[in-house]
């Protein structure tokens, strides 16, 4: 079964009684330490699995890079080498816990700057917690949407969702996951992800298209299975996507971000029916 999930006794209950007593399926939640070039830099409460992509979706989003390019290699610390040291890399019993990442930048790219202000540690359902104020957040794109020539028919947006839940194989035995995806003017998924922290899985379907030096993802749609909130705006910025597509609601934040970059943001995409927020002109209507 693996990491990504477990099994864990659970007493079923219906109408004030217990019908059942049995194991059950839920997802895995573990944190994970991003370290760049040997120094801390973010821990994350994560499912395991894909944590590479993670680790360049999240320094993608952060503006640390621009590319995979940026980055020469990724691995996990598993308390062999001196030079990263062994500090979680390890359970008590000696074992790797592969919850520690260590990025080695490419000669040119400048290492993180030590911020007081911003604390990287996020848990599963806030990838901003500690960001001391907005002005801290708002990072500015190394790439434009505004002029993004991206079209696509309503049929093909309102379709988005359920092509992502088709997708989310560990949803549909825990029910517990959040999931992202992109996919081009066709409805088509290219990449989906789940995690059980919404910017989790944007970070890794975003790094992983990093990967595959596909950023930025000009004529690239991403949709999400919750709301789309500020983080996941700017996580999309960052990597040059035109479109956001949440299940749920939007915030006022995650609203005016798209609008002042030219980004088409559409929520409550459920059946037949959306909320197009900015960035309408992109959606064929009838």
């Amino acid at each position: 079964m693996g990491r990504e999930t477990a099994r864990r006794v659970v007493t079923r209950v219906r109408a004030g009684v217990a019908t059942a007593v049995r194991p059950n399926t839920v997802v895995g939640e573990e944190p994970l330490e991003i370290r760049v070039g040997g120094r801390a830099l973010a821990v994350t409460m994560r499912t395991p699995g894909d944590d590479m992509d993670l680790a360049l979706g999240f320094l993608l989003g952060e503006g640390m890079i621009g590319s995979a390019a940026d980055v020469t290699s990724i691995r996990y610390c598993i308390g062999q080498d001196g030079a990263v040291g062994r500090d979680g890399a390890v359970d008590a019993d000696g074992r790797p816990t592969y919850n520690v990442l260590d990025v080695a930048l490419a000669p040119g790219v400048a290492p993180p700057e030590a911020d007081l202000t911003r604390n990287f540690y996020t848990t599963s359902s806030c990838g901003l917690c500690g960001k001391a104020s907005i002005d801290a957040v708002r990072l500015r794109s190394r790439f434009t949407v505004a002029d993004d020539p991206l079209r696509l028919d309503a049929a093909t947006v309102t379709g988005l969702p359920d092509a992502l839940r088709a997708a989310q194989r560990l949803f549909a035995t825990t029910g517990g996951l959040h999931a992202a995806a992109l996919a081009g003017a066709d409805g088509v998924l290219r990449a989906a992800r789940e995690d059980v922290g919404r910017h989790n899985a944007v970070d890794k379907v975003i790094g992983a298209a990093a990967r595959d030096g596909l950023v930025p993802l000009a004529g690239q749609v991403l949709v999400v299975s919750g709301r789309a909130s500020f983080e996941l705006v700017q996580k999309a910025l960052m990597a040059g996507v035109p479109m956001l597509v949440a299940v749920s609601a939007p915030s006022t934040l995650a609203v005016d971000l798209a609008e002042e970059a030219g980004m088409t943001l559409a929520g409550f995409v459920r059946g037949d029916s959306m909320n197009l927020y900015p960035g309408a002109h992109r959606v064929t209507l009838a």
